[in-house]
């Protein structure tokens, strides 16, 4: 009777009396020992988070992967196409067979060198002199090697492709995204623009075939389009000593050496640079290096914007 009368009592006892905490204690000490009900993932979303680990996400597909580099050469690999046309016309005008222009485009692909050749080939130059010339223009990509991704290719066959296809462009495209390239993704960029410029040849013999007489200033096409880079390149003031370097060494190479102007010129570029990337580290500055995109893009007046 006693014990019926204490359960009816702790029943009734407010959550404030004096019984309640001992009450509480001994629910306390009853849950310790219950495991409880397994939680709903659907209702607490903590436990769902904790009970189902989030899936990985979906590898992407090699295929999908060489798409991808396909899609990334498309805003500079268009622009190739008109160098490419005016490359085609020029072979034809200059009297060589038709098939030179898809034939450099294959095994030479390098668009500066082989508006060169047109010409040196024109005129009959010695191959000593070309391989020398071929060897000054083409220098640059010596050192494009050393931070383009060819480390994410590992088939002899596809490496060999992947240095013999190294462009500017394939090479400012990757260096806009550096870390993000695999073997079939650079690939795909690689033979995208290689089929622009091969394309574009073949056009430009068409059209010269077509028309019923040459076109003057052809050969300038190229110039213009570095012109073009150049100037976008230089966009930020970091750029502008750069430029002013690059003025200064072509103004002494074609005074001091004018029969050798071009390798001179770019000789001692290479070293006005190299000794302006000195000055700055000694200073405590960033070295120079190519403007970047969200730099560009920040709008000096916005708080912020040094933390983008």
């Amino acid at each position: 009777m006693t014990e019926m009368l204490n359960s009816v009592g702790r029943r009734s006892a407010p959550d404030d009396a004096p019984g309640a905490a001992a009450c509480d204690t001994s629910l306390d000490v009853a849950s310790d020992t219950d495991p409880g009900p397994v939680l709903d993932p659907a209702v607490v979303p903590e436990a769902a988070a904790v009970a189902v680990p989030d899936a990985a996400p979906p590898a992407t597909s090699p295929r999908g992967e060489f798409v991808t580099g396909m899609r990334l050469s498309f805003a500079a690999g268009l622009g190739m196409i008109p160098i490419g046309v005016a490359f085609g016309m020029l072979v034809v005008q200059a009297g060589l067979p038709w098939w030179v222009a898809p034939g450099l485009s294959t095994l030479v692909f390098a668009g500066s060198v082989e508006l060169l050749l047109v010409g040196l080939m024109a005129a009959a130059t010695p191959l000593a002199t070309i391989a020398v010339t071929v060897l000054l223009v083409n220098l640059r990509h010596v050192f494009y090697a050393f931070s383009f991704p060819l480390h994410v290719v590992r088939h002899p066959l596809a490496r060999f492709y992947a240095v013999h296809a190294l462009i500017d462009e394939a090479y400012a495209v990757t260096a806009s995204s550096p870390g993000t390239w695999t073997v079939k993704r650079l690939l795909g960029l690689q033979v995208s623009f290689h089929a622009y410029w091969v394309g574009g040849g073949l056009i430009g013999v068409l059209l010269a075939s077509v028309l019923p007489g040459p076109v003057e200033g052809l050969e300038f096409a190229l110039c213009a389009l570095f012109l073009t880079l150049t100037l976008d390149a230089c966009r930020s003031r970091a750029q502008v000593p750069s430029l002013l370097l690059a003025g200064l060494s072509l103004s002494l190479a074609l005074v001091l050496v004018p029969g050798a102007a071009l390798f001179a010129a770019l000789t001692g570029f290479m070293v006005l640079l190299l000794l302006r990337s000195l000055l700055a580290r000694r200073r405590g500055g960033p070295a120079p290096s190519a403007p970047s995109a969200a730099h560009d893009l920040q709008d000096p007046s916005d708080p912020g914007a040094a933390h983008v």
